[in-house]
């Protein structure tokens, strides 16, 4: 059965990753576009099941976009949702009266977000198994009588997103690992160094400090220099592997990622345990 595929019209960096990465997790091919003119574009070659689009947007703005979508033959019948902050009774009504299908306010909610996409898509095109819901709140691991397992290391996760450590908590956690997270590097560092983590798993694009800035931090530190640092994230804007590697990155990990293949990566770099 095919997935639908969503085009996602964000001129935000952040905010393009988060919902690309929820909609990737879920199974739904996400496509992007950064600017109106951009996603105009897009939709005309991509034919998507459905477009998310921002208000405020460089070159054209979400109202012209909706207008000219609507009035494609080709895409008039295409559900298109506005994604903003706008927040007052007025603004909505704006809204769709200008064509837009639907409205999901900003910050958008991690945990609620693809169903509402969901609900605008054919049934025979939803996502069938939520595999981001399953690994964020897995079930528990059946325990053996007497004493618990020791951990086979602890991995600190730093994450604006809480879903996000969800995810890694749910994946990494049945396999017998101790997975801690942190908002943002200064939570990041103070966790560390009170208990030196085997393996520090960072997001690249966070509000207080990169993860670039976090692993400059860790090495300069003599506790934490050695251990391995891997950056994540939902795209390769702003990521030089090179650089990061020369910055002393172990890896970079690129999501959506299975986690069979995440666990595969991270364990050979486990096993180091940080020497």
């Amino acid at each position: 059965m095919p997935v639908a595929r969503v085009l996602v019209i964000e001129d935000n960096p952040t905010n393009l990753e988060l919902m690309t990465y929820l909609l990737r997790a879920f199974g739904y091919e996400a496509l992007t576009a950064m600017d109106g003119e951009e996603g105009i574009a897009a939709a005309e070659r991509e034919r998507p099941d459905l477009i998310l689009c921002d208000i405020q947007l460089p070159r054209l703005d979400g109202y012209g976009v909706v207008r000219r979508l609507k009035e494609s033959p080709r895409l008039k019948e295409t559900p298109v949702i506005a994604v903003t902050a706008y927040a007052m009774v007025s603004d909505r009504e704006r809204m769709l009266k200008a064509g837009f299908d639907h409205y999901l306010s900003k910050p958008i909610v991690p945990e609620t977000f693809v169903e509402q996409v969901a609900q605008h898509l054919p049934r025979t095109k939803r996502a069938s198994a939520p595999r981001l819901e399953a690994m964020a709140e897995p079930a528990p691991a059946p325990e053996p009588p007497g004493a618990a397992p020791p951990s086979k290391g602890l991995i600190l996760v730093v994450d604006n997103t809480r879903m996000n450590i969800q995810i890694a908590q749910g994946t990494l956690g049945p396999l017998g690992y101790q997975v801690v997270g942190a908002g943002g590097m200064a939570e990041a560092l103070e966790i560390a160094r009170t208990e030196r983590p085997d393996l520090i798993l960072s997001d690249l694009n966070m509000p207080e400090g990169s993860g670039y800035d976090l692993l400059e931090r860790a090495k300069r530190e003599p506790a934490l220099r050695d251990v391995p640092f891997v950056l994540i994230s939902s795209s390769f804007w702003g990521i030089d592997e090179a650089q990061a590697k020369a910055r002393g990155a172990a890896m970079f990990i690129q999501r959506p990622i299975e986690p069979t293949e995440f666990v595969a990566k991270l364990e050979p770099l486990l096993g180091k345990k940080g020497g």
